[in-house]
Formats: C-alpha cells, sequence, structure tokens
C-alpha cells in the first residue's frame, strides 16, 4: 500500500516503520469517543470552551492522518443527546464547532475527496448548526473518499427503540413480516445502515465505558482505551492504536484454525 501525499509525510513513514504498523491491515472502520476536552483545559487552568476549541483542532489532524492511511470510516462522537445537560454557555459554544470547523476545514474536505456524514437526530439541533451541517453534507455528497462521520445529538439507546418502533409501523403495514425479522433487518432500520461496524473504537482520557454510543453496532469491536485527552491525542497515538488493533486475533465468537487443534 502507498500512502497517500499529506503533511509530514517523512514522520509518519518513520514511525509507522518504527512501530510495525501493517497498511494492508488498517482498519476499515474506526469510532473514536472523544473525550477530555475539560480536563485539559482545566489543568491549564482555562474555561473548559478553551479545550473544547483544542479538540476541533485535534480532529482536523486525525482525519487528515485517517484519510492517508486509507481508514474508510471515521465516526467521531462529537456530541451525545446527555450532553443537553451540560451549562448552556457550554452548550452553545460546542453547537457554535461544526460551523468553524467545517467552513475552515471544507476545502481541504473537497482536495482530499472526503465525504462529510452526519449520524443522530438532526432535528433537534439549533438552526445554525444544521445549515453548517446541511451545507458540508450537500457539498461533500458526490465525494466517493474517507466517510467523516458525526455523530451529533446521538444516544444509541434511542436510536434502537426508533429502529424498532419503525419495524413495528412496517409489520402493521404488510412492508415487514414479523417472522423475517433478523439482526441484518435490525442493521437496515439503524441511522448506521449504509455503514460498516466499526472494526476499531478508541476512547481517550482513561474513561473506560461506552456512554451510549453505538451499543448495537460495537458487538465485536476492538475496544482501545487510553489516558491521552483529546486535545493532546495526535498522529502518534493514533498509530498506536491501530498496531494495537492488529495484535488483536479476531475470532468474532468462533476460533481461528490453529485454536480447534
Amino acid at each position: 500500500m502507498v500512502l497517500k501525499n499529506f503533511f509530514n509525510k517523512t514522520k509518519y513513514e518513520k514511525k509507522i516503520a518504527e512501530e510495525s504498523v501493517n497498511l494492508e491491515v488498517i482498519p476499515s472502520h474506526i469510532a473514536i469517543i472523544m473525550d477530555g476536552n475539560g480536563r485539559w483545559a482545566k489543568k491549564r487552568a482555562m474555561p473548559r470552551i478553551a479545550g473544547h476549541h483544542e479538540g476541533m483542532k485535534t480532529v482536523r489532524k486525525i482525519a487528515r492522518v485517517a484519510d492517508d492511511l486509507g481508514v474508510k470510516v471515521l465516526t467521531l462522537y462529537a456530541f451525545s443527546t446527555e450532553n443537553w445537560k451540560r451549562p448552556k454557555s457550554e452548550v452553545e459554544f460546542l453547537m457554535s464547532l461544526p460551523e468553524k470547523f467545517l467552513n475552515d476545514f471544507l476545502p481541504e474536505i473537497m482536495e482530499r475527496n472526503i465525504r462529510v456524514q452526519m449520524i443522530g437526530e438532526k432535528e433537534g439541533l439549533p438552526e445554525h448548526t444544521k445549515k453548517a451541517l446541511n451545507k458540508a453534507l450537500e457539498k461533500t455528497k458526490n465525494n466517493t473518499g474517507l466517510i467523516l462521520n458525526f455523530a451529533m445529538n446521538y444516544g444509541s439507546r434511542a436510536e434502537i427503540v426508533n429502529a424498532i418502533k419503525k419495524m413495528m409501523i412496517d409489520v402493521q403495514e404488510g412492508t415487514l413480516n414479523f417472522d423475517s425479522i433478523t439482526e441484518e433487518t435490525m442493521n437496515q432500520y439503524l441511522m448506521t445502515s449504509h455503514l460498516p461496524e466499526p472494526d476499531l473504537l478508541i476512547r481517550t482520557s482513561g474513561e473506560v465505558r461506552l456512554s451510549n454510543f453505538m451499543l448495537w453496532q460495537l458487538a465485536y469491536t476492538e475496544f482501545w482505551f487510553t489516558d491521552t485527552l483529546w486535545p493532546d491525542f495526535n498522529e502518534e497515538t493514533f498509530l498506536e492504536a491501530i498496531q494495537a488493533y492488529q495484535k488483536r486475533n479476531r475470532r468474532y465468537g468462533g476460533l481461528k484454525g490453529e485454536e480447534i487443534n
């Protein structure tokens, strides 16, 4: 596999060689719970919003390296349905970030052939946030490279409940046979129906829980946790997570040939 052209290519190639990262076994779909922005700011006696602003820069860095490595889908947990409980000023700042991020990064997104997508309840977002997201979704809809998928106003339990409700409606209307419902049927009713399930989940800041994120989709995903706070998460840490993934033995509940004997 040949790395795409990108910034600091020599540094990446050196890191890949040193860490024995196999460019032929890159996870197709990586999901990240971006955690620790507030603690990063607190450690520096700064307001929490400063941590969120710094975390936005990390999103750009990781999107670039994921694209460079040939990752197909990068899903970022940007704002959960539970995050509305945070102070109003913090929520308002978080809702302003998509507009700033996408306006600043969109030219490079287009240059890189990245497609922006979103999972979550868009209708619950402020108008200016929806406008920025809709602009990026429309502008990049024909791009064929990395899918940069933002989970905004997203909660997995609500997603599952809504999927079941839609299936019940279809059963009542006769467009879905109750006896034919399978796990694959469920997949088709989720917000991620058009995406492969994540191969690797990364969570930063030392927390080791899923926080209502992709509970169905992560059934056989490899998890990787780090104490690194999201604003400090960089390309090298990302490669470290991929290297750890490549050392895992993914059996999906079965056994590999050498384990059966």
